[in-house]
């Protein structure tokens, strides 16, 4: 085409194109449903995926963090941590740990968290196979073990 000439004239709206190469306008349509099919999927698995998150990774229903830790002679460490729980009349556990200057574990203690007060602070010394340099809470539960229990 040069730059004199116009262009055939087509519809806009509706050019028209041979139906035996491209397939009839019947057939989009059919395809619709399955687009709506895989949103609908993705959707599902993208909600099962959060509600497994959140119940993995969301907070618990007793937890702990480290308020305070202090280095004490004779290879030992002291930390203070404070307790949230959502069961106050229930008695639950704390593993705290003391760490090296390299990050491994060098000492480890079990402390029981007795029943009463939704938020409490507890203070504990760990002993540890050399010089400890922090400490910080492993984890907390509920599932108190026999040796802890005062009963």
């Amino acid at each position: 085409m040069s730059a004199g000439q116009a262009a055939p004239a087509e519809s806009a709206a509706h050019p028209a194109l041979p139906s035996g190469r491209y397939g009839s306008a019947g057939r989009q349509r059919s395809k619709r449903w399955r687009r709506w099919l895989f949103v609908v999927i993705a959707l599902l698995v993208g909600a099962t995926i959060a509600v497994v998150a959140y119940q993995n990774l969301g907070d618990g229903p007793i937890s702990a963090e480290r308020v305070a830790f202090k280095e004490l002679p004779g290879n030992a460490i002291q930390i203070t941590i404070q307790v949230t729980r959502d069961e106050p009349d229930n008695a639950g556990v704390c593993i705290v740990r003391a760490r090296d200057k390299t990050g491994a574990e060098s000492g480890r203690r079990e402390v029981l968290v007795r029943a009463g007060e939704k938020n409490g602070t507890l203070t504990t010394v760990i002993k540890s196979v050399g010089r400890p340099v922090t400490a910080d809470v492993y984890g907390c539960s509920y599932d108190v073990p026999r040796y802890l229990s005062s009963s």
